[in-house]
C-alpha cells in the first residue's frame, strides 16, 4: 500500500490550492484537485510512456537539437521528457503562476536544468510579445488551454504558429470533449500536416500535432 505526504502546499490567487504530493516512487503536482505533472524520483522518464507528457514529445517529429517553448509549465514533465529523448539547444517556458513555477523549481528538478528562460505572464500576452520580438522555435508544446473553448484557444494557437521555425512542430494538449477537432480543422490550411492522437482510451487527453507551418499561412 502506497503512503504519501504533502511536501508543498500553497494558496495561489491565480490557481487556487497548489500542492506537491510525494510517495516512494514519484511526486505529483496537484492544482485544484487535478494532477498537472509527475516527477519519477528515480528519473526513469520511460515510466510515463503511456501518459500525455511523454506522447507530446514522442508523437511529434521533433527536429534534432531543437529550440523548445513550453506554454503552461506545470511541473515541467514534458520538458524533462524532451531532455531525456533529445538534446535541445534552448529551452523557454511561459507560466502565468509564480506559485506553480516555485513548486516546479523546488520539487520537480528544474533548479538543476541550466539555461532555461522563464517568462511569467498570461500565455496569449507573452506569445504576442514573442511574435513581435521575432523569436522562433522548432518545438512548441501548449498545455495552457486544455479545456478552453475555441474562441480562447485559437488566438493562442495562431500566435504560437507565428513563432515556429520553418521546420517547427506545434503540439497542443486538449480534452477529448473539447475543441481538438475544430482546432485541427482550422489549422490544417496553415501546416503541411495536422493530426490528432488520443493518448489512450481511458484517458481524456487528445494531442493536436501540427507539422511545418506553410509560409504566409500563420494568420489564417
Amino acid at each position: 500500500m502506497k503512503t504519501s505526504r504533502t511536501v508543498f502546499d500553497r494558496r495561489s490567487r491565480l490557481s487556487g490550492r497548489v500542492r506537491v504530493v510525494e510517495d516512494a516512487a514519484e511526486r505529483r503536482l496537484i492544482v485544484g484537485g487535478d494532477t498537472l505533472s509527475v516527477y519519477p524520483l528515480g528519473r526513469d522518464w520511460s515510466r510515463l510512456a503511456r501518459e500525455y507528457w511523454w506522447h507530446a514529445v514522442a508523437v511529434a517529429p521533433v527536429p534534432a537539437r531543437p529550440s523548445a517553448l513550453f506554454v503552461g509549465l506545470g511541473g515541467g514533465t514534458s520538458l524533462h521528457v524532451l531532455r531525456a529523448r533529445q538534446s535541445p539547444r534552448s529551452l523557454t517556458v511561459i507560466e502565468r503562476d509564480p506559485v506553480i513555477l516555485r513548486a516546479a523549481r523546488e520539487w520537480f528538478g528544474l533548479h538543476g536544468v541550466p539555461g532555461v528562460e522563464y517568462l511569467i505572464g498570461d500565455a496569449d500576452v507573452v506569445a504576442r510579445w514573442l511574435v513581435a520580438a521575432r523569436r522562433r522555435f522548432d518545438f512548441v508544446f501548449e498545455d495552457a488551454t486544455y479545456a478552453e473553448p475555441l474562441d480562447r484557444s485559437l488566438p493562442l494557437a495562431r500566435a504560437l504558429t507565428a513563432v515556429l521555425s520553418p521546420r517547427g512542430v506545434l503540439v497542443m494538449n486538449r480534452h477529448r470533449r473539447g475543441d481538438a477537432h475544430h482546432l485541427a480543422a482550422t489549422l490544417r490550411p496553415v501546416f503541411a500536416e495536422v493530426r490528432l492522437q488520443r493518448v489512450r482510451r481511458e484517458a481524456e487527453n487528445v494531442l493536436v500535432c501540427c507539422v511545418r507551418p506553410i509560409s504566409g499561412g500563420a494568420g489564417a
